[in-house]
């Protein structure tokens, strides 16, 4: 067993942002839509329990980074604690729950961010709606 190093801990940061992203988009941009109706529609309908659980790793980010991960290690090649299969599991863990992380942070801040956007929106409807106008809220003459 080696020891962690700094650099396996940038790495392991670092490597787990590639993978949040492509997650977080297959499972919740636009862009990925069609697919994951597709999909959700599949894992829904189909006989085979098998064929049931394939389709519905799109539509998860969780399970979907499993596979991310998993593609992101055969392609860099990045273990921890052991230089054999035992580090290729325990990196793919590892970037699964970084990832994961950064998932949540994200997905977080964009709830809070659209929870302000419609703060300031019921806000100004409000403001509309009494004749309160402009950035400094006066009332209209009238």
């Amino acid at each position: 067993m080696s020891h962690i190093t700094g650099s396996d801990i940038v790495t392991l940061l670092v490597l787990s942002l590639p993978v949040a992203a492509v997650s977080w988009a297959v499972t919740h941009e636009e862009l990925f839509h069609e697919l994951r109706n597709y999909c959700l529609e599949c894992s829904q309908k189909a006989r085979n329990v098998f064929v049931r659980k394939l389709f519905f790793l799109p539509t998860c980010e969780y399970c979907f980074s499993h596979y991310v991960a998993a593609a992101a290690l055969a392609m860099t090649r990045f273990t921890l604690l052991y230089p054999d299969w035992r580090g290729y599991v325990i990196a793919w863990f590892s970037l699964v729950w970084v990832a994961n992380h950064y998932i949540s942070v994200y997905g977080w801040l964009r709830l809070d961010l659209r929870s302000e956007r419609l703060d300031v929106g019921l806000k100004e409807a409000v403001a509309r709606r009494h004749g309160i106008d402009g950035p400094d809220r006066q009332r209209k003459a009238g």
